[in-house]
């Protein structure tokens, strides 16, 4: 049974994956549940929901530990290792200590609710982890990648290439505590081995420039620059980068 709500309320809205075999128990827990502002996708085994491919990205799972076919603590782990920043409730009318430790420390559940549940708890539970969630979830790194001299944004069509230079000048103040360096150690940087010319502070000024206005044009409104200038002292990278080799 897929039923997904689409009324307005004032509440935040969460898509809610139900895995319960009891056919009573998952239309009353689903019902409930759209009544208030969840969407919700009910299934009665973990077989059912492999073959199903969501519209939309889930925000939480509300699994039933005695399932048929593959167990509830079974499909919970597999959910936490190829999802792991969902949550997930487990449901059981089992109430051994030793069940709900295992929902915990092999599962991977957040919540452990005893049947008969309390569907305003249950409510609760659901509202409150779906609210830490969503307010833990980042948007993914900068990835810098040394191979194709590339810096590569978290949003589509954020991609810039970078001459060998500003490669070795943002490798450096990754690497650097708090991703800062000085000047003179940057400018060092770009002094060859078989000369004695140093790049001065002017060309490493020009460097940085030239490399933040070509960052600025695939920025979107609400990224941080790249890189700042630390008055009397040097430059501070501003993004948190991941280097791909």
């Amino acid at each position: 049974m897929m039923s997904f709500n689409n009324s307005s309320n004032s509440l935040p809205k969460f898509n809610v994956v139900l895995v319960e075999d009891d056919h009573f128990l998952r239309e009353e827990i689903t019902s409930y549940l759209i009544a208030n502002n969840f969407s919700v996708y009910a299934v009665p085994s973990a077989q059912l929901l492999a073959d199903w491919v969501s519209p939309e990205p889930i925000d939480l799972y509300v699994i039933d530990l005695n399932l048929p076919g593959e167990g509830g603590l079974s499909l919970s782990k597999r959910i936490r290792t190829n999802y792991p920043s969902v949550g997930i409730v487990i449901i059981t009318a089992k109430l051994g200590l030793s069940d709900k430790l295992a929902s915990y420390s092999h599962g991977g559940a957040d919540f452990y609710l005893n049947k008969p549940i309390s569907p305003d708890e249950l409510v609760l539970v659901l509202q409150n982890l779906g609210r830490r969630i969503r307010n833990t979830i980042t948007k993914p790194d900068w990835s810098l990648s040394l191979q194709d001299r590339t810096l590569i944004g978290p949003s589509p069509n954020q991609s810039l290439h970078l001459t060998n230079r500003e490669k070795i000048l943002i490798l450096a103040l990754i690497q650097a505590k708090d991703f800062s360096l000085e000047s003179g150690y940057l400018c060092d940087l770009f002094t060859s081995d078989d000369s004695d010319d140093l790049m001065s502070k002017h060309a490493l000024e020009e460097l940085i420039a030239r490399l933040k206005r070509k960052f600025k044009n695939i920025q979107v409104d609400s990224d941080k620059p790249l890189i700042k200038s630390v008055w009397g002292y040097g430059y501070q990278l501003c993004l948190n980068i991941q280097i791909i080799h």
